[in-house]
C-alpha cells in the first residue's frame, strides 16, 4: 500500500464529539425516562436508536469488500501456503490461549464472588428473552461447518459472514500468488480498491457521534440509571473480571511489545471509544484495520489476522459467557453451580460453541442461552441478566477490540513485521 502517515488532527476532534455525544445521550435519555409515559419512552427509544442503526449499517456495508480486498492482497504478498500456515498457526495459538484464559477468569470470579445471590427474580426481561430465543440455534458439528465453509461467495458478502469470507479469500489469495506475474494486475486493482474503501471509512466515521448518541440515549430512556441499584454488585463483579482480563492481556502485550504498547493503545483509542459506546465490534473493524497499519503492522498481517480474530478471539465475550451462565445457575441453585468438574466441561463446550455464533447480534447472550439449555440451567434465567446486559456489553465489546489489536500486533512482532510507524510505506 502507499505510505500511510500519522493520523490527522481531526481524529482528536472526532473523539471529543463522541464523548460529547455520550454525555448528551445519557442526559437526554434520562430526561425522557423520568418525564415521559411508558408509551412515549418506548417510541422515543425505538426511533432514536435508528441513528445508531444507520451508523452501524454504514460500517457493515464496507466490511465485506474490505476483508476480501485486503486479505487477498495480503496473502498474495505473503507469497505461499507455507507462510500463510505459519502466520495462521501463530494467530490461532494466541486465540486459543486468550480464550481459555478469558473463560477461566469468568469461572474463577463467579465461584469466588457468587454474583447470582444478588440477582432478584423480580427483574426479569421476558420480552427481551423471546427476541433472543428467535436467534438461538442448537450447536452441532453440521451448523459449525456451515458457518465456516461458504457455499456462495456472494451470499457470504451479502450476509457479512467474516469467517466464510476469510476462507474464500485464502483460497483466492493463494491461487493468485501461485499464478505469479499474470495475476499482478488484478492484485494491484484490489489494492487500489482497498484504498478507496479505507477512504470511505473516513467519511463513515463522521457519523459516529450520531450513532453513539442514538445508542446511549435509547438504552437510558428505556431502562433509566436506576437499573444500577438492582444490579450494582453483579455489574461490579463483572467489571473486576474485565479489569483482571485487561491486566493479563496488557501485561503479556508489554512483555512482547515493550514500549510500543503505550503507542498501540493511543492508536486504537478512537476505535475503542466507538466500540464501547455503540456495543458493536463491527462498527470499528475498518478503522481498526487502518490504525493497526498506522501503528506499524504490515497490511498483509493485519488483513489476515484481524478478520480471524473477529471470529475466534472475542476475549471479553468469552469471559462473560462463563460468568453469566454460572451466575444464573447460582440463582436457581442448579448442581453445576457447585460442581467444578462440570464447570470445566462447560468451559470446553463454550470454546466450541462460541466459534459458531460470531456475527449474531448479542452473540454472548445467545451462547449463554444455548449453554443453559445444554447444562440443565433454566433458560428463563437469561431474562434476569438482560436488563443490565447493555452496560456489560459496552465493556465486553471494548475488551474484544483490545484483544484483537494485541493479537494482530503480537503476531506482527513474532513475524518480524512490526515497523516503526513514523512513515509506514508498504
Amino acid at each position: 500500500m502507499a505510505a500511510i502517515t500519522s493520523a490527522p488532527p481531526k481524529k482528536n476532534k472526532l473523539t471529543l464529539w463522541i464523548l460529547v455525544a455520550m454525555v448528551l445521550g445519557i442526559g437526554v435519555g434520562y430526561f425522557v425516562h423520568t418525564q415521559s409515559s411508558p408509551v412515549v419512552i418506548k417510541g422515543f427509544s425505538t426511533n432514536i436508536k435508528l441513528l445508531s442503526s444507520i451508523f452501524i449499517r454504514l460500517v457493515q456495508m464496507i466490511i465485506a469488500p474490505l476483508v476480501f480486498t485486503t486479505l487477498v492482497v495480503g496473502i498474495a504478498k505473503l507469497g505461499d501456503l507455507k507462510t500463510v500456515g505459519r502466520v495462521g498457526g501463530k494467530a490461532i495459538l494466541w486465540f486459543v490461549t486468550a480464550s481459555l484464559v478469558s473463560l477461566l477468569i469468568g469461572l474463577l470470579l463467579v465461584n469466588f464472588f457468587k454474583p447470582g445471590q444478588y440477582i432478584s427474580l423480580s427483574q426479569q426481561d421476558t420480552e427481551g428473552l423471546k427476541d433472543l430465543m428467535t436467534k438461538q440455534t442448537a450447536f452441532s458439528l453440521q451448523n459449525f461447518v456451515e458457518h465456516v465453509i461458504p457455499k456462495s461467495f456472494i451470499e457470504a458478502m451479502a450476509t457479512n459472514e467474516i469467517l466464510q469470507l476469510v476462507v474464500f479469500s485464502i483460497f483466492f489469495g493463494v491461487a493468485a500468488a501461485s499464478v505469479g506475474e499474470y495475476a499482478k494486475p488484478l492484485i494491484k486493482a484490489l489494492e487500489v480498491a482497498s484504498h478507496i474503501i479505507l477512504k470511505i471509512v473516513g467519511y463513515v466515521m463522521n457519523f459516529a457521534p450520531l450513532g453513539v448518541f442514538g445508542a446511549i440515549s435509547a438504552v437510558v430512556a428505556a431502562k433509566g440509571l436506576e437499573i444500577f441499584e438492582f444490579y450494582i454488585k453483579y455489574f461490579a463483579f463483572f467489571l473486576i473480571g474485565i479489569a483482571s482480563l485487561w491486566a493479563i492481556l496488557l501485561t503479556v502485550g508489554f512483555i512482547i511489545l515493550r514500549g510500543r504498547l503505550k503507542e498501540l493503545l493511543r492508536r486504537i483509542s478512537n476505535p475503542l471509544l466507538i466500540a464501547f459506546s455503540t456495543t458493536s465490534s463491527e462498527a470499528v473493524f475498518p478503522k481498526l484495520t487502518e490504525e493497526l497499519e498506522r501503528f506499524g503492522c504490515k497490511d498483509r498481517i493485519v488483513a489476515f489476522v484481524l478478520p480471524l480474530g473477529y471470529s475466534f478471539n472475542l476475549d471479553g465475550s468469552m469471559m462473560y459467557m462463563t460468568f453469566a451462565s454460572l451466575a444464573i445457575a447460582q440463582v436457581y441453585n442448579v448442581p453445576i453451580a457447585h460442581d467444578i468438574p462440570s464447570q470445566l466441561t462447560m468451559l470446553l463446550v463454550l470454546m466450541l460453541t462460541s466459534k459458531g455464533i460470531a456475527g449474531v447480534p448479542r452473540a454472548s447472550l445467545v451462547v449463554v442461552l444455548a449453554t443453559c439449555a445444554m447444562f440443565n440451567i433454566p433458560p428463563i434465567g437469561v431474562a434476569l441478566i438482560l436488563p443490565i446486559d447493555h452496560f456489560c456489553d459496552m465493556f465486553r465489546t471494548a475488551t474484544n477490540v483490545v484483544g484483537n489489536a494485541l493479537a494482530t500486533s503480537v503476531v506482527s512482532k513474532w513475524e518480524g513485521e512490526l515497523e516503526h510507524p513514523a512513515v509506514k510505506a508498504v
